[in-house]
């Protein structure tokens, strides 16, 4: 996958960027917000080659994927990644639903990227015939239910279904995504 918005380019990993990876995945305030339990921490550059590879295996069929979010350059500041956006199999799934999701590094947090990517990739998922996509936060992962809300999904509340203990549940379909105040 590789599409473009006003200041991203959604597209896959490199290994040339597993430094990168292993500077996001290695910070308890990024890491903290994935998944189940307690945090785990990348720990080296192998690591973040296999996660790469993982990614790339993830991503083998459309529209379900985990993708690289770049920043594409100004002129003024090179080309960076901010981080990742996904769209996934949500664990223990009754229906294959899928999830939304995006974790970036600190340094590109407070600027839009998040809510940027995430539409880019709710449109990427609808193309592909997706009929619902989930997001799913932990219940104190302000930021992510805040850009849930700007995306204009609708929050369904508090589940204990896909992850373990309490989480945020949201919903974005096709018709309302088209029906976004901002116009899609």
């Amino acid at each position: 996958m590789h599409v473009e918005t006003a200041r991203l380019l959604i597209r896959p990993w490199t290994h040339a960027e597993a430094d990168r990876l292993l500077d996001i995945q290695s910070r308890l305030e990024v890491v903290k917000w994935l998944g189940d339990g307690e945090p785990v921490l990348m720990q080296d550059l192998d690591e973040a080659h296999e996660r790469i590879e993982r990614y790339h295996r993830r991503s083998e069929s459309p529209p379900l994927g985990f993708w690289a979010v770049e920043v594409r350059g100004t002129g003024e500041a090179p080309a960076h990644v901010a981080g990742s956006v996904l769209l996934l199999t949500l664990p223990h799934a009754d229906h294959g639903e899928v999830e939304i999701g995006w974790h970036l590094h600190p340094d590109s947090w407070g600027r839009g990227y998040a809510s940027e990517a995430a539409t880019a990739v709710l449109q990427h998922g609808f193309d592909g015939g997706l009929g619902e996509i989930l997001a799913v936060t932990h219940t104190d992962n302000e930021p992510s239910k805040a850009v849930c809300r700007r995306l204009g999904m609708d929050d369904l509340g508090v589940i204990e279904k896909y992850y373990e203990g309490e989480s945020c549940l949201f919903r974005m379909t096709p018709e309302r995504f088209r029906r976004r105040p901002d116009g899609g």
